[in-house]
């Protein structure tokens, strides 16, 4: 890679190996304690001391405040609700998200990360039977709560939201209510973190898998209208969407990360044919992905609690990796880091350059950056090759032909943290 640089240097992030590692025994103990809870259905007992999904989220709650308590009230707690109705809820039920904020000092730009707190077994309605529910996703659960325990040590100029989401497989009603609420408040989201099913390694066929997690995301935006995705396309920008500017992010951390996991890009927003709670932050145009093991096991999703011919099924604790978990926390944790100490994208970046030997770049100043990162390829490239650090809203890159090229910028912080990649489109005819 190619880098120029044409601002003074600027301080170093703090480095990840100088943070706290995620305890795979501490995130087993939270895994414990989600299963206790017998049950975590969407429609079970709201007010049962010690089952049902109410028990649990007040669990969470108090355990979120213990972490704001220990960092001098840096997280505060709340939680946010509304009532659905649906095909899987069709008396209706009121959906709980608990959240913790860690406010920043832009309180109004957030990073989110987040696991769903409900369960289920093979009968989406049966409220009653034990749902263990341990990678499915008590796993996403627990990595929400140890994030929040390493990075409520550190100050940074988003707010980062720790979000237990309920009514996900009622139809992702927990992400349908943070996201609608992110709109409401007036939110600029940096960052989704998806997490569901993180947590094991044995595959339905026996592989092992753990060194790798994937991540899901979207290219051209959802929330695109079909202008807006007609000229995407007419640039070019399929693979640079900010969904998928998040999830080559991520790759570029887990490659920096020692003894982390490989970050495999899935380059579709889900599973074929399933869904998640970052789909609702999708259909908003906010940039959201998923993370998911890297291999699955189906005998351990939505099945009930039972062994046929000598085949166990059953999403039990015994088949999670903790180790595993810890190490996709550790990626999401530098993941969150970062663009919680970077300033936001930039917008508006656009080029041109038609019939010339060089590429003009230009885009909005943002607000905080100390500085701006162009980065560069060849089309047939999915990866930035090239890069130049500047300052000012506008630069020339000489010798880069627009027709053979893709362009986009990012914001610097002072302590180097950078934004996700914009891409760079055509400006507007006037």
């Amino acid at each position: 890679m190619r880098t120029l640089l044409l601002l003074p240097l600027l301080a170093l992030a703090t480095p990840a190996a100088a943070r706290e590692a995620p305890r795979p025994e501490r995130m087993k103990a939270d895994v414990e304690k989600l299963v206790s809870f017998g049950t975590r259905h969407t429609l079970s007992s709201p007010d049962d001391p010690v089952r049902g999904i109410g028990a649990a989220r007040r669990w969470f709650a108090n355990e979120m405040g213990r972490i704001g308590e220990a960092c001098g009230g840096c997280i505060e707690v709340a939680n946010i609700a509304r009532g659905f109705t649906g095909p899987r809820a069709p008396n209706g039920v009121q959906i709980v998200d608990v959240l913790g904020f860690q406010q920043g000092r832009d309180p109004k730009r957030v990073v989110i990360v987040m696991g769903h707190i409900d369960s289920r077994v093979t009968d989406v309605m049966d409220v009653t039977s034990d749902a263990p529910g341990a990678n499915d996703d008590a796993s996403g659960v627990a990595l929400v709560l140890e994030a929040a325990r390493i990075l409520s040590k550190e100050k940074f100029d988003a707010t980062i939201v720790y979000a237990a989401l309920s009514g996900e497989e009622q139809g992702l009603w927990g992400g349908e209510l943070l996201a609608d609420t992110a709109r409401e408040r007036g939110w600029t989201v940096s960052a989704v973190l998806n997490n569901d099913i993180v947590g094991n390694t044995i595959g339905l066929d026996g592989r092992r898998v753990a060194d790798r997690v994937r991540v899901f995301s979207e290219g051209i935006r959802s929330s695109e209208s079909l202008e807006q995705q007609i000229a995407r396309r007419a640039a070019g920008g399929e693979d640079d969407g900010p969904s998928r500017a998040l999830a080559k992010a991520i790759d570029g951390l887990a490659g920096a990360l020692p003894g982390g996991v490989d970050a495999v890009l899935e380059r579709r927003p889900d599973r074929f044919g399933r869904g998640g709670d970052h789909e609702p932050f999708l259909k908003l145009g906010y940039p959201a992905v998923r993370f998911s093991v890297g291999v699955e096991n189906y005998d351990a999703q939505h099945q009930d609690l039972r062994t046929e011919n000598g085949r166990v099924y059953g999403d039990t604790l015994d088949r999670m990796d903790f180790p595993y978990l810890a190490r996709v926390t550790a990626l999401n944790v530098a993941t969150l880091a970062r663009l919680a100490a970077a300033p936001a994208a930039p917008e508006g970046v656009t080029i041109a350059g038609a019939l010339s030997t060089d590429t003009t770049v230009r885009w909005q100043p943002v607000a905080g950056a100390a500085g701006y990162r162009i980065r560069w390829r060849g089309n047939d490239r999915q990866d930035w090759t090239d890069k130049v650090d500047v300052t000012g809203t506008s630069h020339v890159l000489k010798g880069v032909i627009v027709d053979d090229h893709f362009v986009g910028v990012s914001a610097l912080a002072k302590d180097g943290s950078e934004s996700l990649v914009s891409f760079a489109g055509r400006a507007p005819r006037g």
